[in-house]
């Protein structure tokens, strides 16, 4: 299935890929923003490549082309908050990570077109996750859902000091069977890089809503620091250095761990 702006690439494996956060379309936005380039700062940058391996493995993955500043497909569809008490972006942002605003005064979405941008981006998404966790659960008995997503490794406005490089979430062991978990979890500290599993990121509403460990659906979610796979420069970032182009060679040692995260889930379902 692909659409101007969905992407869903079926396979057989017990392994659905999610990828929410690397589109840069901003659906016509641009003219009411203070900056296009702020509209697209806070993207996932270059998730999509680093995981173009999925595929290969006989994944499924699902991919959205709109930008989160759009709409956030990994938020609560009400709006509410999924760390409360914590710094957050909402469903239709109005402001970015950093707290910058995004659009120019009185250009912001109301509760009219905020519906609109559900109904047109959030719920397709949704949807055709749901159909792929269906159409997998008729071929296996387990499936393992994986949210892949990453973040600058500074950024005051969300969180203390600097974070781990890797960054595993199962809703605090709700969302996954904790023998999966650990068998991540110990991939992770093999690396010796700095990882964490359920701190400040626990996994968003797709871990949340469709991990159903009770149903045979086993979600993960991934939250990499992006200096673990790019070269990544200190502060904000500016138009003229970010994103860094993605480098291969760069990425390699990170990607490798990626992929034997993936093997290890489809071998863990299987069994």
């Amino acid at each position: 299935m692909m659409d101007s702006w969905l992407t869903v690439t079926p396979g057989t494996a017990p392994l659905l890929v999610s990828i929410p956060h690397t589109g840069i379309d901003l659906a016509g936005l641009e003219n009411r923003l203070v900056l296009p380039w702020l509209g697209r700062r806070d993207c996932d940058w270059w998730i999509d490549k680093l995981y173009d391996f999925a595929q290969g493995l006989g994944a499924t993955v699902v991919h959205t082309a709109i930008s989160r500043t759009v709409i956030d497909v990994n938020r609560d569809p009400s709006g509410a908050s999924l760390y409360p008490g914590q710094t957050t972006t909402g469903l239709c942002p109005t402001e970015t990570f950093d707290g910058d605003p995004l659009y120019r005064e009185g250009e912001e979405p109301g509760p009219s077109e905020i519906d609109e941008r559900r109904e047109k981006y959030f719920m397709p998404y949704h949807a055709a996750l749901q159909a792929e966790i269906a159409r997998l659960r008729a071929l296996h008995g387990q499936i393992v859902l994986y949210d892949c997503h990453s973040i600058r490794s500074v950024l005051p406005r969300l969180f203390d000091g600097t974070l781990p490089v890797f960054n595993l979430g199962t809703n605090d062991g709700v969302s996954a069977d904790p023998s999966l978990q650990a068998m991540v979890g110990q991939i992770l500290a093999e690396t010796g890089e700095s990882f964490v599993v359920n701190g400040r990121f626990k996994g968003g509403w797709i871990t949340r809503h469709f991990g159903q460990p009770q149903d045979g659906v086993h979600a993960l979610q991934m939250e990499l620091s992006n200096r673990g796979y790019m070269r990544e420069p200190e502060g904000k970032g500016a138009p003229d250095n970010w994103p860094v182009p993605y480098d291969a060679a760069f990425a390699a040692p990170i990607r490798a761990t990626l992929e034997n995260i993936l093997k290890t889930a489809i071998v863990w379902a299987q069994s």
